[in-house]
Protein backbone atom coordinates (compact mmCIF):
# COMPACT_ATOMS: atom_id res chain seq x y z
CA UNK A 1 0.00 0.00 0.00
CA UNK A 2 1.28 3.43 -0.94
CA UNK A 3 0.01 6.44 1.01
CA UNK A 4 1.02 9.94 -0.02
CA UNK A 5 -0.34 13.49 -0.13
CA UNK A 6 -2.44 12.77 -3.23
CA UNK A 7 -4.16 9.69 -1.85
CA UNK A 8 -3.71 5.99 -1.40
CA UNK A 9 -2.90 3.24 -3.88
CA UNK A 10 -4.30 -0.20 -3.07
CA UNK A 11 -3.18 -3.44 -4.62
CA UNK A 12 -5.39 -6.37 -3.71
CA UNK A 13 -6.05 -9.95 -4.64
CA UNK A 14 -9.65 -11.11 -4.55
CA UNK A 15 -10.55 -14.78 -4.37
CA UNK A 16 -13.52 -16.20 -6.24
CA UNK A 17 -14.19 -18.44 -3.25
CA UNK A 18 -16.96 -17.31 -0.90
CA UNK A 19 -15.46 -16.54 2.52
CA UNK A 20 -16.99 -18.64 5.32
CA UNK A 21 -18.22 -15.51 7.12
CA UNK A 22 -20.03 -14.42 3.96
CA UNK A 23 -21.68 -17.84 3.79
CA UNK A 24 -22.92 -17.45 7.38
CA UNK A 25 -23.89 -13.79 6.96
CA UNK A 26 -25.33 -14.49 3.52
CA UNK A 27 -27.54 -17.47 4.21
CA UNK A 28 -28.35 -16.68 7.85
CA UNK A 29 -30.42 -13.60 6.99
CA UNK A 30 -32.40 -15.66 4.46
CA UNK A 31 -33.73 -17.94 7.20
CA UNK A 32 -36.31 -15.44 8.53
CA UNK A 33 -37.86 -15.32 5.05
CA UNK A 34 -38.32 -19.09 4.96
CA UNK A 35 -39.45 -19.14 8.60
CA UNK A 36 -41.92 -16.33 7.95
CA UNK A 37 -43.43 -18.08 4.94
CA UNK A 38 -43.67 -21.43 6.73
CA UNK A 39 -45.15 -19.87 9.87
CA UNK A 40 -47.71 -17.81 7.92
CA UNK A 41 -48.90 -20.91 6.08
CA UNK A 42 -48.88 -22.99 9.28
CA UNK A 43 -50.87 -20.47 11.34
CA UNK A 44 -53.25 -19.40 8.58
CA UNK A 45 -56.21 -17.32 9.69
CA UNK A 46 -54.77 -16.66 13.14
CA UNK A 47 -51.26 -15.20 13.02
CA UNK A 48 -50.66 -15.03 9.28
CA UNK A 49 -51.27 -11.27 8.92
CA UNK A 50 -48.86 -10.40 11.74
CA UNK A 51 -46.24 -12.82 10.43
CA UNK A 52 -46.74 -11.43 6.93
CA UNK A 53 -46.25 -7.87 8.16
CA UNK A 54 -43.13 -8.79 10.14
CA UNK A 55 -41.63 -10.60 7.14
CA UNK A 56 -42.35 -7.67 4.82
CA UNK A 57 -40.73 -5.23 7.24
CA UNK A 58 -37.74 -7.55 7.57
CA UNK A 59 -37.53 -7.93 3.79
CA UNK A 60 -37.58 -4.16 3.30
CA UNK A 61 -34.76 -3.79 5.84
CA UNK A 62 -32.65 -6.43 4.05
CA UNK A 63 -33.27 -4.86 0.64
CA UNK A 64 -32.28 -1.45 2.03
CA UNK A 65 -29.16 -3.11 3.44
CA UNK A 66 -28.34 -4.55 -0.01
CA UNK A 67 -28.69 -1.03 -1.39
CA UNK A 68 -26.11 0.12 1.14
CA UNK A 69 -23.82 -2.78 0.25
CA UNK A 70 -23.95 -1.68 -3.38
CA UNK A 71 -23.06 1.88 -2.43
CA UNK A 72 -20.29 0.75 -0.10
CA UNK A 73 -18.70 -1.43 -2.76
CA UNK A 74 -18.83 1.47 -5.21
CA UNK A 75 -16.43 3.44 -3.02
CA UNK A 76 -13.73 0.86 -3.80
CA UNK A 77 -14.46 0.39 -7.48
CA UNK A 78 -11.44 1.06 -9.63
CA UNK A 79 -11.99 4.42 -11.33
CA UNK A 80 -14.78 5.36 -8.91
CA UNK A 81 -18.47 4.54 -8.79
CA UNK A 82 -20.03 3.61 -12.11
CA UNK A 83 -23.42 4.89 -13.25
CA UNK A 84 -24.72 1.30 -13.14
CA UNK A 85 -23.67 0.93 -9.49
CA UNK A 86 -25.41 4.16 -8.53
CA UNK A 87 -28.55 3.30 -10.53
CA UNK A 88 -28.70 -0.18 -8.97
CA UNK A 89 -28.23 1.26 -5.50
CA UNK A 90 -31.02 3.79 -6.07
CA UNK A 91 -33.35 1.17 -7.57
CA UNK A 92 -32.84 -1.22 -4.64
CA UNK A 93 -33.30 1.63 -2.19
CA UNK A 94 -36.47 2.76 -3.96
CA UNK A 95 -37.95 -0.74 -3.99
CA UNK A 96 -37.11 -1.32 -0.32
CA UNK A 97 -38.42 2.05 0.77
CA UNK A 98 -41.46 1.65 -1.46
CA UNK A 99 -42.30 -1.70 0.14
CA UNK A 100 -41.85 -0.22 3.61
CA UNK A 101 -44.02 2.82 2.93
CA UNK A 102 -46.64 0.82 1.05
CA UNK A 103 -47.18 -1.60 3.90
CA UNK A 104 -46.94 0.98 6.69
CA UNK A 105 -48.91 3.85 5.16
CA UNK A 106 -51.27 2.11 2.75
CA UNK A 107 -51.43 -1.23 4.50
CA UNK A 108 -51.14 -2.95 1.12
CA UNK A 109 -49.23 -6.16 1.62
CA UNK A 110 -49.66 -7.38 -1.98
CA UNK A 111 -47.92 -4.36 -3.53
CA UNK A 112 -45.23 -4.45 -0.83
CA UNK A 113 -44.53 -8.13 -1.57
CA UNK A 114 -44.38 -7.38 -5.29
CA UNK A 115 -41.83 -4.62 -4.74
CA UNK A 116 -39.72 -6.89 -2.53
CA UNK A 117 -39.84 -9.75 -5.01
CA UNK A 118 -38.76 -7.36 -7.80
CA UNK A 119 -35.90 -6.06 -5.66
CA UNK A 120 -34.58 -9.47 -4.67
CA UNK A 121 -34.87 -10.80 -8.24
CA UNK A 122 -32.83 -7.76 -9.32
CA UNK A 123 -30.15 -8.61 -6.74
CA UNK A 124 -30.02 -12.24 -7.92
CA UNK A 125 -29.56 -11.14 -11.54
CA UNK A 126 -27.47 -7.99 -11.20
CA UNK A 127 -24.97 -8.94 -8.49
CA UNK A 128 -23.38 -11.77 -10.51
CA UNK A 129 -23.13 -9.40 -13.49
CA UNK A 130 -21.58 -6.73 -11.26
CA UNK A 131 -19.09 -9.29 -9.92
CA UNK A 132 -17.94 -10.14 -13.43
CA UNK A 133 -17.60 -6.42 -14.27
CA UNK A 134 -15.49 -5.72 -11.18
CA UNK A 135 -18.27 -3.72 -9.51
CA UNK A 136 -18.92 -6.20 -6.71
CA UNK A 137 -16.91 -8.92 -4.95
CA UNK A 138 -16.16 -11.88 -7.22
CA UNK A 139 -17.87 -14.32 -4.87
CA UNK A 140 -21.23 -12.58 -5.40
CA UNK A 141 -21.36 -14.40 -8.75
CA UNK A 142 -21.62 -17.71 -6.87
CA UNK A 143 -23.37 -16.62 -3.68
CA UNK A 144 -26.31 -14.55 -4.94
CA UNK A 145 -27.86 -17.08 -7.37
CA UNK A 146 -28.09 -19.61 -4.52
CA UNK A 147 -28.81 -17.23 -1.64
CA UNK A 148 -31.45 -14.86 -3.04
CA UNK A 149 -33.94 -17.45 -4.36
CA UNK A 150 -34.61 -18.38 -0.73
CA UNK A 151 -36.02 -14.90 -0.16
CA UNK A 152 -37.80 -14.77 -3.53
CA UNK A 153 -39.53 -18.14 -3.10
CA UNK A 154 -40.49 -17.32 0.48
CA UNK A 155 -41.94 -13.95 -0.52
CA UNK A 156 -43.77 -15.61 -3.42
CA UNK A 157 -45.26 -18.12 -0.97
CA UNK A 158 -46.44 -15.22 1.20
CA UNK A 159 -47.89 -13.48 -1.85
CA UNK A 160 -49.78 -16.65 -2.79
CA UNK A 161 -51.12 -16.93 0.75
CA UNK A 162 -52.20 -13.29 0.71
CA UNK A 163 -53.88 -13.63 -2.68
CA UNK A 164 -55.79 -16.70 -1.43
CA UNK A 165 -56.82 -14.93 1.77
CA UNK A 166 -60.36 -13.54 2.02
CA UNK A 167 -59.02 -10.48 3.90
Amino acid sequence: MLDDATGRTLVTHESRRTPWLSVVLGYGPMLPFAAGAAAAWWWRNSWDELILLATILYGAAILLFFSGVRRGVSFRTEGGPTPVQIATMLALFGLGLGALLTVVILGDRVIALGLLIAGFVAVAILDPIAARRGEAPLFFARLRPLQIPIAVLSLAALLALKLMSPY
